[in-house]
């Protein structure tokens, strides 16, 4: 006999290995559940409980509305309330309102998401070359985030109302009917506004990026000649990728749930519902006419919509 069949007998003749203990599997069991350090999960309750109540169940019962004729009843009345498949959704796909509220959402997002990402990006580059005065810079182009928007525009009204600032500059260049009372130029001008608002915040974001972009790459573009825009747009734009996917989500996510700028500056969505989105329709139909099960049909159309252009935005800025 040999020694490898020697090997081979004392193997097959050894004792099998016990199981795994029942305590063991336990353990990876309850491991792979709540992670290695089950006390991560107690912290995060709290957000997880925060995220269920204002998020979780609130699109879950809008989605129950809008297959539903809803209405709201006095606190313990029962009533019924049918289910009524599509009904909501083609109510809403055929009034001419929701539509119009669409359409202008989408004007807004074409001048604001573009302008947007591109003004940050060029003004958080510039501001990251060590101009002089940077961190005043920063501090003024963040001010108006943080400033509550009531207060912005009343300012924003008193530039561009009939009888602004900006008209009397203008003298007869001005705009007949003036600018946030001209079906034309309403969304415009508020797509124009919250660009303005909203920049200090996505240059801090592009800023902050931009410090992982290393400075090899720029000091061997300079060395083979690339000039300050071959150089912005070969190593400043691709490393800063993820930051502008995140620009430009954020971006569609504030357009498509514009509420409190057309409410404000145009009295409601006027002249005539040129600046009236489907977040406002929502508001009126919903809490001002009772319609509930209606507006509900808006918001799923609405989150749909936003869905797919974040996922088209994801796809556009997507490493390759």
């Amino acid at each position: 006999m040999t020694l490898r069949d020697d090997a081979v007998t004392d193997v097959a003749g050894a004792p099998a290995a016990p199981a795994t203990p029942p305590a063991r599997s336990s353990r990876s069991l309850r491991t792979r559940w709540l992670g290695a350090q089950p006390i991560g999960g107690v912290f995060a309750l709290p957000y997880l409980v925060f995220v269920l109540a204002i998020f979780a169940f609130p699109l879950g019962f809008a989605v129950y509305i809008a297959f539903h004729d809803y209405f709201f009843t006095a606190p313990g009345a029962e009533v019924e309330r049918p289910f009524v498949g599509f009904d909501n959704f083609v109510t809403v796909l055929t009034d001419p309102r929701v539509l119009g509220a669409f359409r202008n959402t989408l004007i807004f997002l074409v001048i604001n998401v573009p302008l947007t990402a591109v003004l940050s990006l060029v003004l958080a580059a510039a501001l990251n070359t060590g101009i002089r005065w940077a961190s005043a810079y920063r501090v003024a182009f963040y001010v108006p985030y943080l400033t509550a928007s009531v207060s912005l525009v009343g300012v924003w009204m008193l530039l561009f109302s009939g009888n602004g600032l900006i008209n009397t500059i203008l003298g007869p260049l001005a705009p007949d009917p003036s600018w946030l009372v001209n079906s034309g130029l309403a969304m415009p001008m508020i797509a124009l506004y919250v660009t303005w608002k909203q920049l200090g915040f996505y240059i801090l974001l592009y800023l902050a990026a931009l410090q992982n972009v290393p400075k090899e790459l720029y000091e061997s573009a300079e060395t083979d000649g690339a000039g300050a825009f071959a150089r912005f747009w070969n190593v400043t734009v691709p490393g800063v990728r993820s930051a502008t996917t995140l620009v430009l989500i954020l971006s569609i996510i504030t357009g498509a749930n514009l509420f409190t700028e057309p409410y404000l500056l145009t009295n409601g969505g006027g002249p005539d519902g040129a600046s009236t989105t489907p977040v406002l329709l929502i508001y009126q139909l919903g809490i001002q006419q009772q319609n509930p099960d209606t507006a509900a049909a808006i918001g799923m159309i609405l989150v749909i919509l936003v869905g797919m252009l974040s996922l088209m935005a994801n796809r556009a800025t997507r490493e390759r």
